[in-house]
């Protein structure tokens, strides 16, 4: 019997967020795999639009394992809550997504099918992803190496260096080994640093056969020289822990943030309509501010209410 947690955050998105689980209760690998459990830990980013009480009805069953945090802590420190909680309950996998990530019937399947396949010899899993017309969402497509984005998503299996947190399976053993995601990145590569410490250590592996669909507003990554003036601040945050990511690779990671944020700049200067100092000055100051940001990775026991000793990101 092996029991796997199927991790989900949640902010103000409950109608997407019922659905999702709907789809987590649809899986079909029961028959291929009878002795895989899935259970399911809902962590609510305090939302107001009634998440709550919508989510009464399977509270009340026992169909899942719900969590207010209590104030708004980002998908990275509902992330660390989450995936701290399934370690602590004993849950031998744990399966991470965002309210709006929807996964197919047999998407955990061939997830399971992988493990088998790998004789449990990885780091993470990563299934594609898909945006709601089909094409592939761009937002989620996983880099191998560092700085490519991977193009053609065969049936095989093949390398991951990064990945997302839409559909990312992990074994239980590797959250203990390496750590959680860091919940002081608040939104932002809290998934690119995670995913990255573990192809650091192990083997990590795209499932080409394993799909879900990102019903997200928009098909597209974020871009600061083209995006609303109301989210310029928030990118202060993404060029921060970008910082933290990459400066760990040496001395091609250095140039990786020179480089970028350069081009960055010239993107910002050429293509924005408004607010093009304020842009600016958010990717000089994200950047600066990353190079004397170093926070804690926490640690988890299984068994226990207890975090093992943290230990400081370089």
């Amino acid at each position: 019997m092996s029991r796997i947690a199927a991790v989900v955050v949640t902010y103000n998105r409950k109608e997407l967020l019922l659905q999702g689980l709907q789809r987590l209760q649809a899986q079909n690998h029961r028959a291929e795999f009878p002795g895989a459990e899935l259970e399911v830990i809902v962590v609510d980013n305090a939302s107001f639009d009634g998440t709550r009480e919508a989510l009464d009805e399977l509270i009340q069953e026992g169909g899942i394992w719900y969590s207010n945090t209590g104030s708004n802590l980002g998908g990275a420190g509902g992330f660390n809550c989450g995936m701290r909680k399934a370690v602590e309950l004993g849950c031998d996998y744990v399966w991470i997504m965002d309210d709006d990530c929807m996964p197919h019937e047999d998407t955990l399947l061939e997830l399971l099918r992988a493990d088998a396949q790998l004789g449990g010899d990885y780091g993470y899993l990563s299934s594609v992803v898909r945006w709601t017309d089909g094409g592939i969402c761009t937002m989620n497509v996983q880099r191998h190496p560092l700085t490519r984005s991977i193009v053609d998503f065969a049936p095989e299996l093949q390398p991951a260096t990064l990945a997302s947190f839409v559909s990312l399976f992990v074994p239980a053993a590797i959250i203990k080994e390496l750590g959680l995601p860091i919940k002081d990145f608040f939104i932002w590569s809290d998934d690119w640093e995670f995913t990255r410490r573990i192809s650091r250590a192990h083997p990590c592996y795209v499932v080409g056969k394993s799909v879900v669909t990102h019903a997200s507003k928009s098909n597209g990554v974020g871009n600061i020289a083209l995006d609303s003036e109301e989210k310029i601040a928030r990118y202060k945050l993404a060029y921060r822990n970008d910082v933290v990511l990459y400066r760990r690779e040496g001395l091609k990671g250095y140039a990786y943030i020179v480089v970028r944020g350069l081009y960055h700049t010239v993107l910002v200067l050429t293509k924005a309509k408004s607010k093009k100092l304020e842009r600016w000055r958010t990717i000089l100051q994200g950047n600066l501010e990353g190079f004397g940001f170093h926070p804690e990775i926490e640690y988890v026991d299984a068994g226990t209410e207890e975090s093992l000793p943290s230990h400081d990101v370089q």
